[in-house]
């Protein structure tokens, strides 16, 4: 076999090429400190290696969002303290105004610093992380609460009728009712619509009166008492019986008496009412739909899937899709219920779909039906299958007014709403808001906050110390319902402490099960690239020795 200098370049220039290649890859490993620094290094170990990575991207996004809602939590914590002292400081003052030892003077200088605790109330209310109000549900952009005024009243019968407060006062407006003829006994029955019925009031607690104030007629069934000089009237919505009190006694207690004082109105949004539906396609005009049941915040579309018309009796094949459409979960039957003329279309996470005739009881092919659940919760997630809600809803705490956006048309056209069991009742009728009056002893009214600070403002300022005892009592329950919500957001405070403790495990988990795969053993990687450069220098020194490459060594 001839052996050309060609074979022997090529050959030496390859052995060379070969050893560079391994020291630049040893010298890159002592670089980075990691064997496998390109795909090609370990195909199979770089597969594990972004899995690992990706696992560890999740991690820190998760320990982000516990960041982000320990803040928004403290900050409830510390509004909720500054809260409880607030009514700490009101049971005190209110402990003071009860007893008779003393007089309408002392309960006006109390009253001032009451009505300087509604308002802070009302500032923590309207508390704010970052920018965003914390007790708003969604609507973070904006308050949860404004100040505004409103009424109490003596009597259970009048407690009923739905009014409107326009207007506004520094000081409680007391009203009361008398008959300008004198032929009405005191606690004698007299409706708004009768021509001698006329209402007094005072600004200054019942020291003076501004008397003959008529209730006239507001074109739609209503009537007004306008109380000019004290910047308010009230609007009340139908006729109602009042009782009279004597025309030249303000202080005999048996007619109605009207306490028009301040409170706060919630402008969050909530989630105490079932999901919205909207129908679409054939037919769908002539279906009643309405949904129940969880939907995890998630809208949800339901398809009827039937190759011709339905009845509601019968076996009824549906789709739905919990992403807009774009995937279905297909094959679902509602089995025919001859007993009734409705079906009721069961989806994931427990939501439920009744669909009832409105003129028909068919259903047509394609029709679809979008369930939007009502949500007021912000949710972030802490790890892979768990979330925490990070604000609250402020009425469910503080309670105040509140009237809800989608409430439901009465048979009568009116538009009846129940808010939650710590806020007043709420009506609206042709999108005029129209508030029933507080009726004091209620469970839901004694937990309200700002019903029970608007009420203790109302009678310190009018020197009612029966009102006051009342008060009192109230603040206790309302107390309890804030410090049970303090110790709700205390248990969502230990979750994200113990959800924080658990990712810090699996950081260390992933970090060393990813170290195993990509770092290079420093001492071995150090010994190589000693090696590796003992060989680089001899195939350098060797193949300069062999290849003498010069025009003498052939001549």
């Amino acid at each position: 076999m001839r052996v050309t200098q060609q074979m022997l370049f090529n050959r030496y220039v390859g052995n060379i090429n070969k050893s560079l290649t391994s020291l630049i890859d040893l010298n890159t490993q002592s670089q980075t400190q990691k064997k496998v620094n390109r795909p090609s290094d370990d195909p199979t170990g770089m597969t594990r290696i972004l899995s690992h990575r990706d696992t560890l991207s999740s991690i820190a996004q998760y320990k982000e969002n516990i960041a982000t809602a320990k803040g928004w939590l403290s900050s409830q914590d510390e509004a909720f303290l500054q809260a409880s002292t607030l009514l700490t400081r009101a049971k005190e003052l209110a402990t003071q105004a009860a007893t008779g030892t003393v007089d309408g003077d002392n309960r006006e200088q109390i009253s001032y610093e009451l009505r300087s605790v509604f308002e802070q109330m009302i500032g923590l209310a309207n508390t704010e992380f970052e920018g965003k109000s914390i007790f708003a549900g969604h609507k973070v952009d904006g308050d949860a609460y404004e100040q505004i005024m409103w009424l109490t009243t003596n009597d259970d019968r009048f407690a009923t009728t739905d009014f409107t407060v326009q207007g506004s006062s520094d000081n409680t407006v007391l009203v009361q009712f008398y008959d300008r003829s004198g032929a009405t006994a005191l606690g004698g029955d007299m409706n708004l619509s009768d021509a001698d019925l006329r209402a007094r009031y005072s600004t200054d607690g019942g020291e003076t009166w501004t008397s003959g104030a008529a209730l006239t007629p507001d074109g739609s069934g209503g009537y007004v008492l306008d109380m000019a000089s004290s910047g308010t009237n009230v609007v009340f919505h139908s006729d109602a019986t009042v009782k009279v009190n004597d025309p030249t006694d303000e202080g005999a207690a048996d007619g109605t008496w009207l306490w028009v004082r301040p409170t706060a109105r919630y402008i969050g949004d909530d989630k105490d009412m079932p999901p919205l539906v909207d129908s679409f396609g054939p037919g769908t005009t002539l279906v009643d739909a309405s949904a129940s049941g969880s939907f995890l915040n998630k809208n949800v579309t339901i398809r009827i899937d039937n190759g011709s018309e339905v009845a509601m009796n019968e076996d009824i094949e549906y789709s739905y899709s919990l992403d807009g459409g774009i995937n279905w979960v297909t094959g679902n039957v509602a089995q025919a219920d001859t007993t009734s003329n409705a079906a009721v279309l069961s989806v994931a996470n427990g939501g439920i779909l009744t669909l009832a005739s409105n003129g028909s009881n068919k259903l047509q092919p394609g029709a679809q039906f979008v369930v939007r659940p009502r949500s007021a919760d912000i949710n972030l997630d802490i790890s892979a299958n768990e979330q925490i809600t990070i604000n609250n809803v402020g009425k469910s705490i503080f309670g105040g007014i509140y009237t809800d956006p989608d409430a439901v048309l009465a048979a009568d056209g009116s538009i009846v709403t129940l808010s939650s069991e710590n806020s007043s009742r709420a009506f609206m009728s042709n999108g005029a808001p129209k508030m029933a009056v507080t009726i004091q002893g209620q469970d839901e009214e004694t937990k309200n906050i700002f019903e029970v600070l608007g009420n203790l403002v109302a009678f310190a300022e009018t020197n009612n110390q029966t009102g006051i005892q009342q008060c009192l009592a109230n603040l206790e329950k309302a107390q309890g319902q804030l410090m049970n919500n303090e110790a709700d957001v205390g248990g969502r405070e230990n979750r994200l402490t113990i959800g924080g403790s658990i990712l810090d495990g699996l950081k260390l988990n992933e970090d060393t099960l990813l170290s195993s795969i990509e770092d290079a053993d420093v001492s071995e990687l150090m010994t190589e690239l000693a090696q590796q450069q003992i060989v680089y220098e001899a195939v350098l020194r060797s193949t300069s020795t062999i290849m003498q490459l010069n025009l003498s060594k052939f001549i």
